[in-house]
């Protein structure tokens, strides 16, 4: 080991690392020859050698009856949740495959990282010392051993039906790309041998992650690029390899960020247009002089807004920015290339994620030509983008995210034309969102939950989540176990935040939210339980106007924390004739407040009634959860059996886990609490963030009801 490390071919950080902990290892090459008598000691220090650095470990062989490398699977897996192979996992897949379920048949191998906090403690029950590196064949607990900051976390993914499988997690120190690609190599082999068939692994779109593939051989060289790998060395199968497609677009928006201004076969893609978009204030919309009615230009009934959940690479946005140039607005002029570049970004978008026109498997056979010409069309776009001095982008230091791209539509196109399901599997089609790392985020996510805190959890506590997370674990599609209390879209759209108008906004534009004035709920006529009046109201319409502007500001106060763009359109009254997509609305207002949609106002309107019902209840805090706790379940009741609300979200209905937990459900329980909180709470407790001015009501009027055309904006 010594002459390694003096030849450069091993780290002085293993060499030390290995001496520290194999101090008292036999050095007799007699003690070795029996691969079955080797103590524990033995096989913790040739899975070590093997991980960290394969030539050395190949190079001891020659001397030593080290195991095949594959072989060393076994030694690296362990029962219940200790670092390794989850053993327990991997028989459930084998039974799955034995049955000839082919639903299991072939998966996707996805890697993450999770920071640990460096800590070292005391575990009473196995009476070690815990917080070291732990690859699986045992801790490396000498006092010059460090102590683990990350946990790499391994999961398969099913390519035709949507089940998960934690495979195991390692706790490191320090780690590289060689040391990933043994890893996934020893995961693949692992899943080969219950009779699983891995064809693509997906990693971070990150220096490790381009590490990592260089290791497994995959070229990332627009001119020449090398989308899969072979396993085991030298065989006919072939893996792809991808970038998880999230990453690789944020990269993307931060090279725009960076260059302002890129150039495109004569089109010029402006940043700044971006940004003027995410932060353009409310719009006053006047109507129009109309001849017919006779009626002179008057202020009309609706406000301009742009819906800052709306991703910016999509559709909406491509559609906001042509929609506020035809405004005339001066900001949006010639943004014909920046739509051009978003509309195209949005197209690739729908391939991935499986939405728009290809739908949830975009892999069919009548989608196979538009799919490839559109990959034909971002790779003539990426090539080609200059910046400001004319130099090429994908040469640049930020071309890590379109190479991203390529390799991820070179390896589609290679799944697509070398791949086909097996007859009686759940679908013919590959499902594309298995190549991001949404499934193994949404794990983590509920891990961290299980943690209990939101900074890095020490060993001691990630590994008593781990054991906890994966006691309840099913692999059957659409199970529980990995989703917690968020769903599938929930988690895909919180790693997809970033790339939202809204943080684009608070990015350019930071400002905090305001709270209001403590006369504010007063003038606005909310019906505020420490308000005598809110109990002897006798003007009805003064009534409803009150219930009204108190739902608008409910859906103002969910507006602020939504991501989902379709979610945030349905609480407001709005008009959806002007444009397809909801990335710009139309909304109704009244006194500065925008008026809720007909099913915020419903819900409000339910939740006041059961208010009303149980005000008269004593002997209880009224601002406690416990009680609020029934009055939701009532809302909750009264709303059953009534018609449909939220007709435009019917397909958020039938997301998320058994139908329970999704968008659809999530909203109605949102606005239940926040009226009862703004109705139950006193007034100094409120945590408001609406960020409007104090206004004076006036008497609702019919035409505040009814759209008017359109006819100039200006700003409100």
């Amino acid at each position: 080991l010594r002459e390694l490390a003096e030849k450069r071919q091993l780290s002085e950080e293993i060499v030390s690392l290995l001496q520290a902990q194999f101090s008292d290892l036999p050095r007799e090459l007699h003690s070795w020859r029996q691969m079955a008598d080797y103590s524990p000691e033995m096989r913790q220090f040739a899975c070590l050698l093997h991980l960290y650095h394969i030539k050395t470990y190949d190079y001891l062989r020659k001397i030593l009856p080290f195991p095949h490398p594959y072989s060393l699977t076994n030694w690296l897996s362990n029962n219940e949740a200790a670092a390794g192979f989850s053993s327990d996992i991997f028989l459930q897949l084998q039974e799955k495959v034995e049955r000839g379920d082919q639903a299991y048949r072939y998966c996707a191998v996805l890697v993450q990282d999770v920071s640990l906090q460096k800590q070292q403690e005391w575990d009473p029950q196995t009476k070690r010392l815990t917080g070291f590196v732990d690859l699986g064949a045992g801790v490396l607990d000498a006092d010059e051993a460090p102590l683990a900051s990350e946990a790499i976390i391994l999961m398969a993914v099913g390519i035709s039906s949507s089940w998960t499988a934690p495979l195991g997690y390692f706790l490191v120190n320090s780690t590289s790309g060689r040391f990933l690609a043994q890893l996934l190599r020893q995961a693949i082999n692992k899943l080969n041998n219950v009779g699983i068939v891995v064809l693509a692994v997906t990693s971070g779109a990150s220096a490790r992650g381009a590490e990592t593939a260089r290791a497994l051989g995959i070229r990332i060289d627009p001119k020449r690029i090398q989308c899969t790998f072979h396993h085991p060395p030298g065989s006919a199968h072939s893996i792809a390899y991808f970038f998880d497609i999230c990453h690789a677009l944020l990269l993307i928006r931060n090279a725009l960020q960076c260059f302002q201004k890129v150039e495109w076969l004569g089109d010029t893609v402006w940043w700044q247009h971006v940004v003027e978009l995410a932060a353009l204030q409310e719009q006053r919309v006047l109507e129009l002089c109309s001849a017919e009615s006779g009626r002179a230009g008057s202020e009309g009934s609706f406000h301009l807004k742009v819906n800052l959940a709306t991703l910016l690479f999509s559709e909406g946005a491509a559609e906001a920015l042509e929609h506020l140039q035809k405004l005339g607005l001066a900001l949006f002029q010639n943004c014909s290339g920046t739509v051009k570049f978003v509309r195209l970004m949005s197209s690739l978008c729908d391939v991935f994620y499986g939405r728009g026109p290809y739908g949830n498997e975009p892999l069919l056979a009548g989608n196979h030509t538009k799919i490839r010409n559109l990959f034909d069309e971002v790779k003539s776009c990426f090539v080609n983008l200059t910046d400001s001095a004319g130099r090429y982008i994908i040469k640049s230091k930020r071309r890590l995210g379109f190479l991203s791209i390529l390799l991820n539509a070179e390896s589609l196109r290679w799944l697509s034309s070398n791949y086909t399901c097996p007859e009686g599997t759940p679908s013919h089609h590959l499902h594309t969102h298995a190549f991001s790392l949404d499934p193994l985020e949404l794990f983590l996510r509920t891990l961290q939950q299980a943690c209990g805190s939101s900074g890095s959890p020490t060993c001691a506590v990630f590994q008593a989540a781990y054991h906890k997370l994966l006691a309840s674990c099913s692999l059957t599609p659409g199970s529980p176990h990995s989703s917690g209390s968020a769903s599938p879209q929930d988690i895909s759209l919180s790693q997809r935040r970033a790339l939202t108008l809204g943080s684009i906004r608070a990015q350019c534009h930071p400002a905090p939210g305001r709270t209001l004035a403590p006369e504010y709920p007063y003038s606005a006529g909310l019906l505020l339980p420490s308000c005598a009046l809110s109990n002897a109201l006798t003007d009805l319409s003064l009534y409803a106007q009150s219930l009204t502007c108190t739902a608008g500001w409910v859906a103002e106060q969910l507006a602020l924390d939504l991501q989902c763009e379709a979610c945030l359109a349905s609480l407001f009254e709005a008009d959806e004739s002007r444009l397809r997509y909801r990335s710009v609305l139309y909304i109704k207002k009244l006194g500065g407040v925008s008026l809720p949609s007909a099913s915020v106002h419903h819900i409000t309107s339910i939740a006041e009634q059961v208010l009303n019902q149980y005000a008269s209840v004593g002997g209880a805090n009224k601002n406690t959860k416990l009680w609020h706790l029934p009055l939701e379940q009532k809302v909750f009741q009264e709303l059953m059996g009534e018609s449909p609300l939220f007709p435009t979200l019917t397909n958020h209905l039938l997301e998320g886990e058994l139908s329970i937990n999704n968008h659809y459900t999530v909203l109605v329980r949102e606005i239940t609490r926040c009226y009862l909180n703004i109705r139950t709470s006193p007034l100094h407790h409120l945590n408001l963030k609406y960020p409007c001015r104090r206004a004076t009501w006036k008497r609702l009027k019919g035409k505040h009801l009814f759209p008017s055309p359109l006819g100039s904006c200006q700003s409100s």
